[in-house]
């Protein structure tokens, strides 16, 4: 199934050092489109459900750089949980074991431009001051410049 994880710049170096996103079960997103609903709105949507979740993670660690992380995986089945819809062609997932780096697919961040409105919006979620910014797209063999360009 392919995921979307939330995630931040130093759980992304993390990763990459260890090879393996730790934490089971770990919460996650995957499009669910419906009868009739376009499977790249609801890739679309997934994404940025998680990037909205991002903002938590961001909370809880204040040395993070203010950049939304979102990190799209294929993982098997068997280790993916449903937990309930988020929304219109979105569900809630738990990925119930380790994330190898070999499943990554990509990474979707912030520009280093967006961390003003990040930061706003982890001070006040209701103030959408993030959601004006999309995500950059990042191969995973552009995933160690990134994180040395972010100072991780």
């Amino acid at each position: 199934m392919y995921v979307f994880l939330p995630s931040t710049i130093p759980a992304l170096a993390r990763l990459l050092e260890e090879g393996r996103l730790e934490g089971a079960p770990l919460t996650a997103f995957a499009a669910d489109p419906g009868p009739g609903e376009d499977a790249e709105e609801a890739e679309y949507e997934a994404m940025y459900t998680a990037a909205e979740e991002s903002l938590t993670l961001l909370a809880a660690d204040p040395d993070a750089p203010r950049r939304r992380v979102v990190l799209a995986a294929n993982m098997p089945d068997h280790v993916v949980e449903r937990a309930g819809r988020t929304g219109e062609g979105v569900v809630r997932v738990r990925v119930t074991g380790a994330v190898p780096y070999k499943k990554l697919a990509s990474a979707h961040v912030d520009d280093d431009a967006a961390a003003g409105d990040v930061a706003e919006a982890v001070r006040d979620r209701a103030s959408g001051a993030a959601e004006e910014h999309e995500l950059m797209w990042f191969a995973v063999q552009e995933l160690r410049h990134l994180v040395r360009e972010a100072g991780a």
